[in-house]
Order: structure tokens, then sequence, then C-alpha cells
């Protein structure tokens, strides 16, 4: 019966096609849709205003004239940098929602229990560029040094206010591990937006502030300073202060990132992005609006990008089973 209903379904479309004649064979023939033939969502995990929104609404802006389409960017702050991954889960894998990868959804599967995994979930598309870290307190902070911090929190202890930019951001998890080495205590102050942050930091809310590259015109506009930053090597832009490493504590954190896709995003549609999105941070006025914010390129393709994200994924297991960071974390 099941081979005879479909000899009847195959007579009656061929049928068809004779009654409405050449037109309706094009129309079964027709390719689908040029991509991208609509806007495109791009998911920031950060509020509007930082450095990370910036620098990417200016790629986004450069990227959509490769394109011919707009790419509409959209704020989804909170939860450490992560809130952007049930978004790529849920979506279609069309092309019409892609997202930043900052470095904390890696980690977080191995911190806590989530419902979407930062492999499985996501077909990466390019790595865009690294940010530089550091510990700022405001310009008229007795604070001149990391070891000054330590003292203070050492003579008063659990009254050393640090603020960063969320539970289990990089800043928080370094902070955790130059305290904890020593016994010393803090109260972690976390914060949804590094504007927001710095602010608290310079009119002296907070005491210390740890993000990254959103505290530089804070720095350059004298009122905060930079006690240290968290690269392999001295800054250009602030050559005069130390790094984590060179002051003996084994620590340098760069937080690469990247834009990625849903799961199973089409070949075509990767190369597409990729090429659009690769022209756009090369252009000199994204090249420069990173400038501002003491970043450099990073660039890697699709399948580099793709091992990076695997090696940073097995890599936060470490970090967070070193740190005993693990709370029913599962990956």
């Amino acid at each position: 019966m099941a081979m005879i209903s479909s000899r009847r379904r195959q007579l009656a479309g061929a049928l068809a096609a004779l009654a409405f004649g050449p037109a309706f064979g094009r129309a079964l023939a027709q390719p689908p849709e040029r991509y991208p033939s609509r806007p495109i969502m791009l998911w920031v995990p950060w509020p509007a205003g930082g450095a990370t929104d910036l620098t990417l609404r200016m790629l986004a802006e450069l990227a959509s004239q490769q394109l011919g389409q707009k790419i509409v960017v959209e704020n989804r702050g909170g939860a450490g940098g992560t809130l952007v991954m049930p978004v790529l889960q849920q979506a279609a894998p069309d092309g019409y929602t892609i997202a930043q990868l900052p470095q904390p959804v890696f980690r977080a599967p191995w911190v806590q229990k989530v419902a979407w995994d930062p492999i499985r979930d996501t077909t990466p598309i390019l790595q865009i560029s690294g940010v530089t870290f550091g510990i700022v307190v405001p310009v008229n902070s007795a604070l001149h040094s990391l070891d000054d911090l330590f003292e203070w929190a050492r003579a008063n202890p659990g009254r050393l206010t640090v603020s960063t930019n969320g539970v289990g951001t990089t800043p928080h998890v370094v902070m955790d591990q130059l305290f904890g080495r020593r016994g010393l205590a803090y109260v972690h102050v976390p914060y949804k937006g590094t504007a927001e942050q710095m602010i608290a930091v310079s009119s002296g809310q907070v005491m210390a502030g740890v993000n990254s590259n959103g505290f530089a015109p804070f720095v350059d506009g004298g009122q905060l300073r930079l006690l240290v930053t968290f690269g392999a090597q001295r800054t250009k832009r602030w050559p005069q202060v130390p790094t984590l490493k060179e002051l003996g504590h084994g620590i340098v954190a760069s937080s690469p990132y990247g834009l990625a896709g849903p799961r199973g995003l089409p070949p075509q549609v990767v190369q597409i992005l990729h090429d659009a999105f690769h022209a756009a941070m090369n252009d000199p006025l994204h090249r420069a609006e990173l400038a501002k914010y003491d970043q450099a390129l990073a660039y890697l393709g699709p399948e580099d990008y793709g091992r990076h994200m695997r090696e940073a994924y097995a890599a936060e297991k470490l970090t967070v089973e070193r740190l005993g960071l693990a709370r029913g974390g599962g990956g």
C-alpha cells in the first residue's frame, strides 16, 4: 500500500507540472535565498558602552558594508559574559544569529551546571583579538603597588573591596588565585559593565578594580592608577607598569575572543561571515578603535579558532580543578 501511495504522489506531481507548464518546474528548481538577505543579529555578552561593546559595534558596521546587510548589535550582559550561550543554543543555524565568545564560556561549565556546551553548541567563525587585564585603584589612593594591596588586606582583614566584571570572569579567578595563595581575603563586588565599574573605582566606591581594556580612558585621563597588567610582557601603552609574570606570580591572561554561530552553521555561510569580518577587522578604523583600549589583532580562521576553543575548554577544566572552584560542574 505504501508503494502505491508513493507512486500516486509522484504521478500527481508530474500532472501538476504538465498543467502549470515550465513556470512550475522553474519554481521547484529555484536555489535557496541568497545569504544574507536580511539583517544579522550579533549578540554581545556585556552591557552597552564598554570597550568590547564599542569595538564590536565598529567591527559590525564595517562588516555590514562587506555583506550588504545590516548587522544589529544586541547586548545581553550578566552571568560573567555567558548569557550568549543560551541564545546560540536555541538559534537556528541559518547565519542570522551570531555572538561574541568570551573566555568565561569555556570556564562556566566546569564551575557550575549549565544546559549548554561551548564546543558542542557553537560553530567557530574567527578569532578577533585579546585584551589587556589589569588592577586599578583611584589616582589618589595610598596603594601604589600590588604588594601594597596585599599588605592592606593583611592589616585590615575582610575590609578590602575589589570589583570585577562578574563572578567567574578571568579577573575574578585571578584575584582569587593571588589572594588565596597568601591566605588573604577581600570583598568581591561584581559589576555587569566596565564603564559602571570604572566610575565606581575612580569615585572611591570600591578600593580597587580588576578588568580589561575599558580602564584605558580612565588611566590615561588621570582618574585611575594602573598597578599591574596580566600580559606576557609590559604593554607599549603603559611600559612603566609591571606584569604579574615579571613580579613572580606566574600568571599570564589575555582572554582571546572571537565570533561563533549556532551548532550546524553551513560551511558556505561560515565562509561568507568569516570573509566579511576578516576584512572588517583589518580595516584601519577598527584597528584604531582597538588601539584606544590597548588591543591588537589576534586573528585565527574557523579551523584554528575551533582548535583554540577546544584547547581553552580543556585548560579551563584544569584551572578550575587546581583552584577548587568547581560547584557541581560537569562538562
